[in-house]
């Protein structure tokens, strides 16, 4: 399980990532994977794209409501912590 420390630090990183760009959507090489366990089975981080368009191999950050999602026995659905 993620905890809530790692999701707000990939928020943050995904929110920078979209500053620097300036770009509607990104799509990021994964630089967690090799720092935080359960990201290791995402090789992307795509940032602002549609659930509906997106990789399903990959984790996707909604920036207007900030959460990240991951696509889990065939749903789309949000990475939460231990705590939720």
């Amino acid at each position: 399980m993620p905890s809530k420390q790692e999701i707000e630090s990939i928020i943050s990183w995904c929110e920078e990532r979209r500053k620097e760009k300036k770009q509607v959507y990104l799509i990021e090489r994964n630089q967690f994977s090799e720092t935080i366990e359960w990201m290791r089975r995402f090789t992307l981080i795509e940032i602002g794209r549609p659930k509906e368009i997106a990789s399903k191999t990959s984790l996707v950050y909604d920036p207007i409501i900030k959460t990240l999602w991951q696509f889990i026995n065939g749903t789309w659905q949000k990475v939460t912590s231990d705590g939720f």
